[in-house]
Protein backbone atom coordinates (compact mmCIF):
# COMPACT_ATOMS: atom_id res chain seq x y z
CA UNK A 1 0.00 0.00 0.00
CA UNK A 2 1.55 3.33 -1.17
CA UNK A 3 2.51 5.69 1.67
CA UNK A 4 2.83 9.47 1.34
CA UNK A 5 4.37 11.98 3.71
CA UNK A 6 2.58 15.26 4.28
CA UNK A 7 4.92 18.10 3.34
CA UNK A 8 2.48 20.90 2.55
CA UNK A 9 -1.02 21.81 3.70
CA UNK A 10 -3.83 24.18 2.84
CA UNK A 11 -5.99 25.15 5.81
CA UNK A 12 -9.16 27.22 5.46
CA UNK A 13 -11.81 26.69 8.10
CA UNK A 14 -14.86 28.48 9.51
CA UNK A 15 -14.60 26.90 12.97
CA UNK A 16 -11.21 27.14 14.67
CA UNK A 17 -11.99 24.89 17.65
CA UNK A 18 -9.59 21.97 17.94
CA UNK A 19 -7.28 23.30 15.24
CA UNK A 20 -4.42 24.52 17.45
CA UNK A 21 -2.82 21.10 18.23
CA UNK A 22 -2.86 20.20 14.54
CA UNK A 23 -1.18 23.48 13.59
CA UNK A 24 1.63 22.87 16.06
CA UNK A 25 2.08 19.24 15.00
CA UNK A 26 2.35 20.30 11.35
CA UNK A 27 4.86 22.97 12.29
CA UNK A 28 6.92 20.45 14.25
CA UNK A 29 7.02 18.19 11.20
CA UNK A 30 8.22 21.07 9.00
CA UNK A 31 5.07 21.16 6.88
CA UNK A 32 4.56 24.26 4.72
CA UNK A 33 1.17 25.76 5.57
CA UNK A 34 -0.93 27.86 3.20
CA UNK A 35 -4.00 29.62 4.50
CA UNK A 36 -6.60 32.33 4.01
CA UNK A 37 -8.24 35.18 5.90
CA UNK A 38 -9.31 34.43 9.44
CA UNK A 39 -7.58 31.04 9.47
CA UNK A 40 -4.29 32.64 8.42
CA UNK A 41 -4.62 35.15 11.27
CA UNK A 42 -5.38 32.34 13.73
CA UNK A 43 -2.27 30.41 12.67
CA UNK A 44 -0.06 33.48 13.03
CA UNK A 45 -1.46 34.12 16.50
CA UNK A 46 -0.45 30.54 17.36
CA UNK A 47 3.12 31.57 16.58
CA UNK A 48 3.39 29.37 13.49
CA UNK A 49 4.65 30.47 10.07
CA UNK A 50 2.01 30.53 7.35
CA UNK A 51 2.01 31.45 3.64
CA UNK A 52 -0.98 33.56 2.59
CA UNK A 53 -2.85 32.05 -0.35
CA UNK A 54 -2.58 35.47 -2.03
CA UNK A 55 1.21 34.99 -2.25
CA UNK A 56 0.61 31.83 -4.24
CA UNK A 57 -2.19 33.05 -6.50
CA UNK A 58 -1.21 36.75 -6.88
CA UNK A 59 -4.90 37.51 -6.25
CA UNK A 60 -6.46 38.98 -3.13
CA UNK A 61 -9.66 37.71 -1.58
CA UNK A 62 -12.39 39.38 -3.65
CA UNK A 63 -16.14 39.97 -3.70
CA UNK A 64 -16.44 40.18 0.05
CA UNK A 65 -14.61 36.89 0.55
CA UNK A 66 -16.72 34.95 -1.96
CA UNK A 67 -13.59 34.12 -3.98
CA UNK A 68 -10.41 33.21 -2.11
CA UNK A 69 -9.13 29.80 -3.15
CA UNK A 70 -10.75 29.36 -6.58
CA UNK A 71 -7.52 29.53 -8.57
CA UNK A 72 -5.51 27.10 -10.80
CA UNK A 73 -2.51 27.25 -8.50
CA UNK A 74 -4.61 26.04 -5.58
CA UNK A 75 -6.58 23.40 -7.40
CA UNK A 76 -3.63 22.45 -9.55
CA UNK A 77 -1.59 21.92 -6.41
CA UNK A 78 -4.25 19.56 -5.10
CA UNK A 79 -5.28 17.78 -8.28
CA UNK A 80 -2.05 17.15 -10.18
CA UNK A 81 -1.00 13.50 -10.10
CA UNK A 82 2.36 13.02 -8.47
CA UNK A 83 3.28 9.99 -10.56
CA UNK A 84 2.11 11.42 -13.90
CA UNK A 85 5.04 12.88 -15.84
CA UNK A 86 2.84 15.24 -17.86
CA UNK A 87 1.15 16.59 -14.72
CA UNK A 88 4.50 17.09 -13.02
CA UNK A 89 5.88 18.92 -16.04
CA UNK A 90 2.89 21.27 -16.14
CA UNK A 91 3.11 21.89 -12.41
CA UNK A 92 6.75 22.87 -12.82
CA UNK A 93 6.03 25.05 -15.86
CA UNK A 94 3.30 27.02 -14.11
CA UNK A 95 5.08 27.05 -10.73
CA UNK A 96 2.33 25.12 -8.97
CA UNK A 97 3.54 23.63 -5.66
CA UNK A 98 1.97 20.37 -4.47
CA UNK A 99 -0.57 20.49 -1.65
CA UNK A 100 -0.59 17.18 0.26
CA UNK A 101 -3.12 17.97 2.98
CA UNK A 102 -6.32 19.98 2.78
CA UNK A 103 -8.20 20.95 5.95
CA UNK A 104 -11.51 22.61 5.23
CA UNK A 105 -14.86 22.90 6.93
CA UNK A 106 -17.98 24.40 5.42
CA UNK A 107 -20.04 27.44 6.27
CA UNK A 108 -22.76 26.49 8.77
CA UNK A 109 -25.64 26.42 6.28
CA UNK A 110 -28.00 24.19 8.29
CA UNK A 111 -27.43 26.08 11.53
CA UNK A 112 -28.12 29.35 9.72
CA UNK A 113 -31.40 28.03 8.31
CA UNK A 114 -32.39 26.68 11.73
CA UNK A 115 -31.70 30.07 13.33
CA UNK A 116 -34.45 31.70 11.26
CA UNK A 117 -31.98 33.93 9.43
CA UNK A 118 -32.94 35.94 6.36
CA UNK A 119 -32.70 34.50 2.87
CA UNK A 120 -29.74 36.79 2.16
CA UNK A 121 -27.83 35.48 5.18
CA UNK A 122 -28.66 31.88 4.28
CA UNK A 123 -27.41 32.31 0.72
CA UNK A 124 -24.13 33.73 2.00
CA UNK A 125 -23.68 30.51 3.98
CA UNK A 126 -23.71 28.39 0.81
CA UNK A 127 -20.05 27.45 0.60
CA UNK A 128 -18.42 27.46 -2.84
CA UNK A 129 -14.67 27.34 -2.39
CA UNK A 130 -14.82 24.91 0.52
CA UNK A 131 -17.03 22.40 -1.26
CA UNK A 132 -14.80 22.58 -4.36
CA UNK A 133 -11.68 22.01 -2.27
CA UNK A 134 -13.29 19.01 -0.59
CA UNK A 135 -14.19 17.43 -3.91
CA UNK A 136 -10.74 18.09 -5.33
CA UNK A 137 -8.86 16.70 -2.35
CA UNK A 138 -11.11 13.66 -2.14
CA UNK A 139 -10.88 12.98 -5.87
CA UNK A 140 -7.09 12.91 -5.70
CA UNK A 141 -6.91 10.76 -2.57
CA UNK A 142 -4.02 8.78 -4.05
CA UNK A 143 -1.86 11.82 -3.32
CA UNK A 144 -3.82 14.04 -0.93
CA UNK A 145 -5.19 13.76 2.62
CA UNK A 146 -8.61 15.43 2.74
CA UNK A 147 -9.96 16.52 6.14
CA UNK A 148 -13.48 17.81 5.55
CA UNK A 149 -14.70 18.41 9.10
CA UNK A 150 -13.42 19.02 12.60
CA UNK A 151 -15.04 15.67 13.35
CA UNK A 152 -11.94 14.05 11.82
CA UNK A 153 -9.29 16.15 13.55
CA UNK A 154 -8.49 13.41 16.07
CA UNK A 155 -7.81 10.93 13.24
CA UNK A 156 -5.42 13.40 11.62
CA UNK A 157 -3.77 14.20 14.95
CA UNK A 158 -3.02 10.51 15.45
CA UNK A 159 -1.35 10.34 12.02
CA UNK A 160 0.75 13.41 12.71
CA UNK A 161 1.85 12.33 16.18
CA UNK A 162 2.23 8.58 15.74
CA UNK A 163 3.01 8.15 12.04
CA UNK A 164 5.18 11.19 11.44
CA UNK A 165 2.64 12.55 8.96
CA UNK A 166 2.81 9.48 6.73
CA UNK A 167 -0.45 8.02 5.40
CA UNK A 168 -1.35 4.91 3.50
CA UNK A 169 -3.56 4.97 0.44
CA UNK A 170 -6.19 3.07 2.43
CA UNK A 171 -6.25 5.85 5.04
CA UNK A 172 -6.45 8.55 2.38
CA UNK A 173 -9.30 6.79 0.61
CA UNK A 174 -11.23 6.54 3.88
CA UNK A 175 -10.78 10.29 4.43
CA UNK A 176 -12.01 10.81 0.86
CA UNK A 177 -15.15 8.77 1.50
CA UNK A 178 -15.80 10.82 4.63
CA UNK A 179 -15.27 13.98 2.59
CA UNK A 180 -17.87 12.99 0.01
CA UNK A 181 -20.24 12.15 2.87
CA UNK A 182 -19.70 15.72 4.11
CA UNK A 183 -20.24 17.29 0.70
CA UNK A 184 -23.28 15.21 -0.24
CA UNK A 185 -24.95 15.97 3.11
CA UNK A 186 -24.28 19.67 2.62
CA UNK A 187 -25.66 19.71 -0.90
CA UNK A 188 -28.75 17.77 0.18
CA UNK A 189 -29.47 20.35 2.86
CA UNK A 190 -29.17 23.17 0.33
CA UNK A 191 -31.37 21.39 -2.19
CA UNK A 192 -34.11 20.72 0.34
CA UNK A 193 -34.07 24.38 1.40
CA UNK A 194 -34.15 25.54 -2.22
CA UNK A 195 -36.84 23.07 -3.28
CA UNK A 196 -39.72 25.03 -1.80
CA UNK A 197 -43.03 23.36 -2.51
CA UNK A 198 -41.15 20.31 -3.80
CA UNK A 199 -41.36 21.58 -7.36
CA UNK A 200 -38.30 19.56 -8.32
CA UNK A 201 -39.44 15.91 -8.29
CA UNK A 202 -36.45 14.49 -6.43
CA UNK A 203 -35.99 12.98 -2.97
CA UNK A 204 -32.84 13.80 -1.02
CA UNK A 205 -32.17 12.79 2.55
CA UNK A 206 -28.87 12.79 4.37
CA UNK A 207 -28.84 11.73 8.01
CA UNK A 208 -26.03 11.40 10.51
CA UNK A 209 -24.52 10.38 12.80
CA UNK A 210 -24.84 6.63 12.47
CA UNK A 211 -25.60 4.45 15.47
CA UNK A 212 -24.89 0.75 15.06
CA UNK A 213 -27.66 -1.17 16.78
CA UNK A 214 -27.30 -4.49 18.55
CA UNK A 215 -29.26 -5.93 15.64
CA UNK A 216 -32.21 -5.11 13.45
CA UNK A 217 -35.81 -6.22 13.81
CA UNK A 218 -34.53 -9.72 14.61
CA UNK A 219 -31.16 -10.93 15.92
CA UNK A 220 -30.07 -12.28 12.54
CA UNK A 221 -30.54 -8.85 10.89
CA UNK A 222 -28.01 -6.02 11.00
CA UNK A 223 -29.37 -2.65 12.03
CA UNK A 224 -28.16 0.96 11.96
CA UNK A 225 -29.91 4.15 12.98
CA UNK A 226 -29.02 7.30 11.07
CA UNK A 227 -30.09 10.46 12.82
CA UNK A 228 -29.69 12.59 15.91
CA UNK A 229 -31.87 11.07 18.62
CA UNK A 230 -30.56 13.64 21.09
CA UNK A 231 -32.49 16.36 19.25
CA UNK A 232 -35.68 14.97 20.79
CA UNK A 233 -34.57 12.89 23.78
CA UNK A 234 -32.17 12.72 26.68
CA UNK A 235 -31.64 9.18 27.92
CA UNK A 236 -31.38 9.27 31.71
CA UNK A 237 -31.06 5.57 32.38
CA UNK A 238 -31.15 2.09 30.92
CA UNK A 239 -29.69 -0.15 28.28
CA UNK A 240 -28.81 0.66 24.69
CA UNK A 241 -31.82 1.50 22.54
CA UNK A 242 -32.62 -1.16 19.94
CA UNK A 243 -34.24 -1.16 16.50
CA UNK A 244 -37.61 -2.23 17.85
CA UNK A 245 -37.29 0.28 20.70
CA UNK A 246 -36.85 3.06 18.15
CA UNK A 247 -39.94 2.04 16.22
CA UNK A 248 -41.98 1.86 19.42
CA UNK A 249 -40.65 5.22 20.63
CA UNK A 250 -41.86 6.93 17.48
CA UNK A 251 -45.28 5.29 17.79
CA UNK A 252 -45.47 6.39 21.42
CA UNK A 253 -44.62 10.05 20.81
CA UNK A 254 -46.98 10.18 17.84
CA UNK A 255 -49.80 8.87 20.02
CA UNK A 256 -49.20 11.15 23.00
CA UNK A 257 -48.90 14.16 20.68
CA UNK A 258 -52.63 13.78 19.99
CA UNK A 259 -53.51 14.91 23.52
CA UNK A 260 -53.32 18.29 25.23
CA UNK A 261 -54.98 17.12 28.44
CA UNK A 262 -53.08 14.90 30.88
CA UNK A 263 -52.71 11.52 29.16
CA UNK A 264 -50.78 8.30 29.62
CA UNK A 265 -50.25 5.58 27.03
CA UNK A 266 -48.96 2.02 27.05
CA UNK A 267 -47.93 0.58 23.70
CA UNK A 268 -46.98 -2.84 22.43
CA UNK A 269 -45.77 -3.45 18.88
CA UNK A 270 -46.60 0.15 17.89
CA UNK A 271 -50.22 -0.05 19.05
CA UNK A 272 -51.84 1.30 22.19
CA UNK A 273 -52.87 -1.50 24.51
CA UNK A 274 -53.86 1.17 27.03
CA UNK A 275 -54.35 4.91 26.99
CA UNK A 276 -56.41 7.21 29.16
CA UNK A 277 -56.83 10.80 30.25
CA UNK A 278 -57.20 11.93 33.86
CA UNK A 279 -56.43 14.80 36.19
CA UNK A 280 -53.01 13.39 37.20
CA UNK A 281 -50.33 11.27 35.54
CA UNK A 282 -50.80 8.58 38.20
CA UNK A 283 -54.53 8.25 37.59
CA UNK A 284 -54.04 8.31 33.81
CA UNK A 285 -51.49 5.49 34.18
CA UNK A 286 -53.85 3.44 36.36
CA UNK A 287 -56.66 3.80 33.83
CA UNK A 288 -54.37 3.00 30.89
CA UNK A 289 -52.95 -0.07 32.64
CA UNK A 290 -56.45 -1.36 33.43
CA UNK A 291 -57.26 -1.59 29.71
CA UNK A 292 -54.92 -4.56 29.26
CA UNK A 293 -52.90 -5.68 32.26
CA UNK A 294 -51.43 -8.56 30.25
CA UNK A 295 -50.13 -6.73 27.18
CA UNK A 296 -48.66 -3.96 29.34
CA UNK A 297 -45.91 -6.40 30.37
CA UNK A 298 -42.77 -5.42 28.44
CA UNK A 299 -44.47 -2.40 26.91
CA UNK A 300 -43.47 1.16 26.14
CA UNK A 301 -44.96 3.79 28.45
CA UNK A 302 -45.45 7.44 27.54
CA UNK A 303 -46.78 10.46 29.42
CA UNK A 304 -47.28 14.08 28.45
CA UNK A 305 -46.86 15.19 32.06
CA UNK A 306 -44.04 15.01 34.58
CA UNK A 307 -43.56 11.69 36.37
CA UNK A 308 -43.61 12.21 40.13
CA UNK A 309 -42.83 9.74 42.92
CA UNK A 310 -46.45 8.63 43.37
CA UNK A 311 -46.70 7.75 39.68
CA UNK A 312 -43.31 6.04 39.74
CA UNK A 313 -44.27 3.96 42.79
CA UNK A 314 -47.49 2.92 41.06
CA UNK A 315 -45.76 1.64 37.90
CA UNK A 316 -42.53 0.36 39.43
CA UNK A 317 -43.76 -3.21 39.91
CA UNK A 318 -44.54 -3.47 36.17
CA UNK A 319 -41.84 -4.76 33.85
CA UNK A 320 -41.63 -2.29 30.99
CA UNK A 321 -38.96 -1.51 28.42
CA UNK A 322 -39.21 2.26 28.09
CA UNK A 323 -40.79 5.25 29.82
CA UNK A 324 -40.99 8.58 27.98
CA UNK A 325 -42.03 11.80 29.71
CA UNK A 326 -41.28 15.53 29.48
CA UNK A 327 -39.63 15.41 32.92
CA UNK A 328 -39.08 13.32 36.05
CA UNK A 329 -38.76 14.42 39.65
CA UNK A 330 -35.58 13.34 41.43
CA UNK A 331 -37.64 11.17 43.78
CA UNK A 332 -39.29 9.45 40.81
CA UNK A 333 -35.90 8.73 39.24
CA UNK A 334 -34.68 7.11 42.45
CA UNK A 335 -37.59 4.69 42.22
CA UNK A 336 -37.45 4.03 38.48
CA UNK A 337 -33.69 3.52 38.31
CA UNK A 338 -33.96 0.48 40.54
CA UNK A 339 -34.22 -1.61 37.35
CA UNK A 340 -30.89 -1.20 35.55
CA UNK A 341 -32.11 -1.96 32.02
CA UNK A 342 -35.21 0.22 32.15
CA UNK A 343 -34.88 2.97 29.52
CA UNK A 344 -35.92 6.40 30.79
CA UNK A 345 -36.23 9.15 28.18
CA UNK A 346 -36.94 12.84 28.61
CA UNK A 347 -38.79 14.14 25.56
CA UNK A 348 -37.28 17.59 25.10
CA UNK A 349 -39.71 18.95 22.54
CA UNK A 350 -42.97 17.88 20.88
CA UNK A 351 -42.81 15.47 17.99
CA UNK A 352 -43.36 17.53 14.84
CA UNK A 353 -42.06 15.66 11.81
CA UNK A 354 -43.95 16.47 8.62
CA UNK A 355 -42.63 13.90 6.15
CA UNK A 356 -42.15 10.14 6.38
CA UNK A 357 -40.56 7.68 4.01
CA UNK A 358 -39.52 4.07 3.75
CA UNK A 359 -37.70 1.82 1.33
CA UNK A 360 -40.01 -0.09 -0.95
CA UNK A 361 -39.35 -2.41 -3.89
CA UNK A 362 -36.60 -0.69 -5.89
CA UNK A 363 -36.96 2.75 -4.36
CA UNK A 364 -38.57 4.76 -1.61
CA UNK A 365 -42.04 6.13 -0.97
CA UNK A 366 -42.48 9.51 0.65
CA UNK A 367 -45.60 11.07 2.06
CA UNK A 368 -46.82 13.65 4.53
CA UNK A 369 -47.35 12.36 8.04
CA UNK A 370 -51.02 12.06 8.94
CA UNK A 371 -51.24 15.27 10.98
CA UNK A 372 -55.01 15.61 10.74
CA UNK A 373 -56.87 15.00 14.00
CA UNK A 374 -60.60 15.35 14.31
CA UNK A 375 -62.18 18.09 16.39
CA UNK A 376 -65.83 18.70 17.20
CA UNK A 377 -66.23 20.90 14.13
CA UNK A 378 -65.23 17.96 11.90
CA UNK A 379 -68.09 15.76 13.09
CA UNK A 380 -71.10 15.55 10.79
CA UNK A 381 -74.09 13.91 12.45
CA UNK A 382 -75.63 11.44 10.01
CA UNK A 383 -78.31 9.91 12.21
CA UNK A 384 -81.56 11.13 13.70
CA UNK A 385 -80.01 10.87 17.14
CA UNK A 386 -77.07 13.15 17.88
CA UNK A 387 -74.34 12.07 20.30
CA UNK A 388 -74.42 13.59 23.78
CA UNK A 389 -71.68 15.94 24.93
CA UNK A 390 -69.96 13.12 26.81
CA UNK A 391 -70.21 10.85 23.78
CA UNK A 392 -68.70 13.54 21.54
CA UNK A 393 -65.69 13.80 23.86
CA UNK A 394 -65.28 10.02 23.79
CA UNK A 395 -65.68 9.90 20.01
CA UNK A 396 -62.86 12.44 19.62
CA UNK A 397 -60.72 10.46 22.09
CA UNK A 398 -61.41 7.18 20.29
CA UNK A 399 -60.67 8.66 16.86
CA UNK A 400 -57.24 9.85 18.06
CA UNK A 401 -56.35 6.38 19.31
CA UNK A 402 -57.75 4.82 16.15
CA UNK A 403 -55.64 7.08 13.95
CA UNK A 404 -52.46 5.88 15.67
CA UNK A 405 -53.32 2.15 15.48
CA UNK A 406 -52.55 -0.32 12.71
CA UNK A 407 -55.26 -0.93 10.11
CA UNK A 408 -57.74 -2.45 10.03
CA UNK A 409 -58.61 -1.09 13.44
CA UNK A 410 -61.61 -0.61 15.71
CA UNK A 411 -61.36 1.28 19.00
CA UNK A 412 -63.84 1.11 21.89
CA UNK A 413 -63.69 3.83 24.54
CA UNK A 414 -65.62 5.45 27.37
CA UNK A 415 -64.93 8.32 29.75
CA UNK A 416 -61.54 9.13 28.20
CA UNK A 417 -60.27 5.56 28.51
CA UNK A 418 -59.41 2.94 25.94
CA UNK A 419 -61.53 -0.11 26.75
CA UNK A 420 -60.21 -2.30 23.96
CA UNK A 421 -59.14 -2.26 20.34
CA UNK A 422 -58.82 -4.65 17.47
CA UNK A 423 -55.78 -3.80 15.36
CA UNK A 424 -54.04 -5.04 12.23
CA UNK A 425 -56.89 -7.29 11.19
CA UNK A 426 -57.73 -8.32 7.63
CA UNK A 427 -61.42 -7.73 8.30
CA UNK A 428 -63.12 -4.86 10.11
CA UNK A 429 -65.60 -7.36 11.57
CA UNK A 430 -62.68 -9.37 12.97
CA UNK A 431 -61.22 -6.19 14.47
CA UNK A 432 -64.54 -5.38 16.18
CA UNK A 433 -65.06 -8.88 17.50
CA UNK A 434 -61.51 -8.90 18.83
CA UNK A 435 -62.11 -5.62 20.63
CA UNK A 436 -65.40 -6.75 22.16
CA UNK A 437 -63.89 -10.01 23.38
CA UNK A 438 -60.90 -8.21 24.84
CA UNK A 439 -63.05 -5.66 26.66
CA UNK A 440 -64.98 -8.49 28.25
CA UNK A 441 -61.77 -10.27 29.21
CA UNK A 442 -60.71 -7.25 31.30
CA UNK A 443 -64.13 -6.69 32.83
CA UNK A 444 -65.32 -3.61 30.96
CA UNK A 445 -69.02 -2.87 30.51
CA UNK A 446 -69.52 -1.64 26.95
CA UNK A 447 -72.95 -0.17 27.63
CA UNK A 448 -72.67 3.52 26.76
CA UNK A 449 -69.26 3.13 25.14
CA UNK A 450 -68.36 4.54 21.72
CA UNK A 451 -66.72 2.96 18.68
CA UNK A 452 -64.21 4.44 16.22
CA UNK A 453 -63.19 2.98 12.88
CA UNK A 454 -60.21 4.04 10.77
CA UNK A 455 -62.17 3.57 7.53
CA UNK A 456 -65.76 3.33 6.35
CA UNK A 457 -68.15 0.43 6.89
CA UNK A 458 -69.01 -1.23 3.57
CA UNK A 459 -71.91 -3.04 5.25
CA UNK A 460 -74.01 -2.45 8.38
CA UNK A 461 -72.63 -5.58 10.08
CA UNK A 462 -70.19 -3.67 12.34
CA UNK A 463 -72.78 -1.23 13.68
CA UNK A 464 -75.13 -4.14 14.34
CA UNK A 465 -72.46 -6.08 16.26
CA UNK A 466 -71.49 -2.92 18.17
CA UNK A 467 -75.11 -2.16 19.06
CA UNK A 468 -75.67 -5.63 20.45
CA UNK A 469 -72.54 -5.18 22.60
CA UNK A 470 -73.91 -1.95 24.13
CA UNK A 471 -72.21 0.68 21.97
CA UNK A 472 -74.29 3.87 21.72
CA UNK A 473 -72.28 6.15 19.39
CA UNK A 474 -70.02 5.62 16.38
CA UNK A 475 -67.41 7.70 14.55
CA UNK A 476 -66.17 6.79 11.09
CA UNK A 477 -64.96 8.61 7.96
CA UNK A 478 -67.82 7.53 5.69
CA UNK A 479 -67.44 7.34 1.94
CA UNK A 480 -68.91 3.91 1.18
CA UNK A 481 -71.56 3.66 -1.52
CA UNK A 482 -73.52 1.76 1.12
CA UNK A 483 -73.16 4.30 3.95
CA UNK A 484 -76.92 4.62 4.11
CA UNK A 485 -77.30 1.00 5.22
CA UNK A 486 -75.26 1.68 8.35
CA UNK A 487 -77.09 4.97 8.95
CA UNK A 488 -80.47 3.22 8.61
CA UNK A 489 -79.49 0.54 11.13
CA UNK A 490 -78.42 3.23 13.62
CA UNK A 491 -81.67 5.13 13.13
CA UNK A 492 -83.75 2.00 13.62
CA UNK A 493 -81.90 1.08 16.81
CA UNK A 494 -81.25 4.43 18.49
CA UNK A 495 -77.51 4.79 17.84
CA UNK A 496 -75.77 8.06 17.06
CA UNK A 497 -73.31 8.13 14.17
CA UNK A 498 -70.99 10.87 13.02
CA UNK A 499 -68.78 10.95 9.95
CA UNK A 500 -65.57 12.92 9.52
CA UNK A 501 -64.72 12.59 5.84
CA UNK A 502 -61.14 11.66 6.75
CA UNK A 503 -59.73 8.14 6.58
CA UNK A 504 -56.81 7.18 8.83
CA UNK A 505 -55.23 4.06 7.38
CA UNK A 506 -51.92 3.13 9.02
CA UNK A 507 -50.11 0.18 7.49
Amino acid sequence: MSTKKIQSALISVFHKEGLSPIIHSLDKLGVTIYSTGGTEKFIREEGVDVVPVENLTDYPSIFGGRVKTLHPKIFGGILHRRENESDLAEAKKFEIPPIDLVIVDLYPFEATVASGASEEDIIEKIDIGGIALIRAGAKNYKDVVMISSMEYYSDLQNILDNQGGETTEEERKLFAAKAFATSSHYDSAIFNWMNVGEKVPAFRLSASPARTLRYGENPHQKGTFYGDLSEYFDQLHGKEISYNNLVDIEAAVQLIAEFDETAFGILKHNNACGIATASTAKEAYQRAFAADTVSAFGGVLVSNKEIDKDTADEMNSLFFEILIAPSFTEEALEVLKQKKNRILLVQKKPWHQKTQFKSLLNGAIVQDYDLKSESKTDLEVKTKKAPTGEEVDDLIFASKVCKQSKSNTIVLAKNGQLLASGVGQTSRVDALNQAIEKAGQFGFDLNGAVMASDAFFPFPDCVEIAHKAGITAVIQPGGSIKDQLSIDYCDENGLAMVMTGTRHFKH
